[in-house]
């Protein structure tokens, strides 16, 4: 008997998260080990009258490419996936691995070479998203590699994933209108804001947000969700931070992340573990070395590390910042082919003022209580 939470996941994806509509073009990408979520959510496109185009890939197959495929063709990108980004409607992007570790043994400039002729099509597509022509979604499906990253069986992982996303509730989507009711109101309060000062243990920071927008993450592009972020004034990070959890990129682990910034760059860069493949991500072209994302956590339902950003980067009391490209709609102009995202945990006495006045304290926001 199918597991009835993986059907309301596959609902909550088409009818909530992307809305499809009747004669709209779907790309429904999925993994071979993501299957079940995968036809299930085929299915709901089916139904809703789109139109869905089925991409199935595995990281076996990425890995060929990036260890035996020359330049060319790490640089070359289908004309069929141009066609995609540039004129579908949706896109649902469901992960999930056999392997995480698939690509730590893979040199990082090969990944750089095919991550850097992607940064234009990667343009395009957020873009598009900004301006509501693209509407997409990206999740993961519980298996059991992705268990084991986060010391789970995978019984009890299938609980967290579907904890998280609400998909455990009959009625997954008013969970998800009470987080962005409570969003919107810190967003609203953000509006219009300028100075961004944050300390506590980990962090010294000051930042600009003049004339940015923050964005009410409420599960409509990543499920699950439970963040508010923006894209800082390029030129206005100043101070520094170490990353209180590891960050996982292409099947590496890199622990101890320390970044100090000087009108907004970065000019030192050091990290317990796999230094080397941080300075070569920050080093892939100028906006990797500057900041695209300062976000803040909300979802107190995710309180556990399970080494999986799309999870980590909401556990309420965190924050988390991205090296790289901007999204537009914040108002970021940085381009770059990076987008990395790094978390901070601020329930031991971090602080966030905003314009000198307390905004959040020790994993709670003040102007909420």
């Amino acid at each position: 008997m199918s597991d009835p939470r993986v059907k309301r996941f596959a609902s909550l994806l088409v009818n909530y998260s992307v809305k499809v509509q009747p004669g709209e073009k779907v790309l429904l990408n999925g993994t071979i080990p993501t299957m079940p979520l995968v036809q299930e959510t085929y299915r709901e496109v089916v139904r809703a009258g789109g139109h869905p185009l089925l991409m199935i890939n595995d990281d076996v197959f990425n890995e060929i490419m990036l260890r035996e495929g020359s330049d060319e063709q790490l640089e070359y990108i289908p004309e069929v996936m141009k066609t995609i980004i540039e004129t579908y409607d949706c896109m649902i992007n469901i992960r999930g691995s056999n392997n995480t570790r698939a690509f730590s043994g893979v040199d990082p400039q090969r990944e750089k070479i095919s991550r850097t002729a992607r940064s234009a099509l990667m343009g395009t597509y957020m873009g598009r998203a900004a301006r509501g022509e693209l509407r997409w979604v990206s999740t993961m499906y519980p298996t059991q590699a992705h268990a084991q990253e986060a010391d789970m069986s995978l019984a009890d992982y299938e609980d967290f994933v579907f904890q998280a996303c609400f998909v455990d509730r009959e009625d997954p989507v008013a969970a998800w209108l009470e987080v962005s009711a409570m969003q919107q109101k810190l967003v609203d309060w953000l509006k219009g804001k300028d100075k961004v000062v944050v300390k506590g243990p980990n962090v010294d920071l000051t930042l600009s947000i003049a004339g940015r927008t923050f964005i009410n993450s409420d599960a409509t592009h990543n499920m699950p969700s439970g963040e508010i972020f923006t894209g800082p004034v390029e030129d206005s990070v100043n101070g520094w931070v170490k990353f209180t959890y590891p960050s996982i990129v292409g099947g590496r682990e890199v622990e101890g992340i320390e970044l100090r910034f000087e009108d907004g760059k970065i000019v030192d860069a050091t990290a317990e573990k796999n230094e080397e493949f941080l300075h070569s991500m920050i080093n892939t072209d100028p906006g990797a070395s500057f900041l695209g994302e300062f976000a803040v956590g909300t979802n107190n339902g995710i309180q556990r590390f399970t080494k999986s950003i799309l999870y980590d980067e909401k556990i309420g009391g965190t924050i988390h910042m991205a090296i790289g490209r901007g999204y537009p709609e914040t108002g970021s102009t940085n381009i770059s082919a990076v987008h990395w995202d790094m978390i901070c945990d601020m329930r031991d006495g971090g602080k966030i003022w905003v314009d000198d006045e307390l905004f959040y304290d020790s994993g709670k926001f003040v102007i909420l209580e």
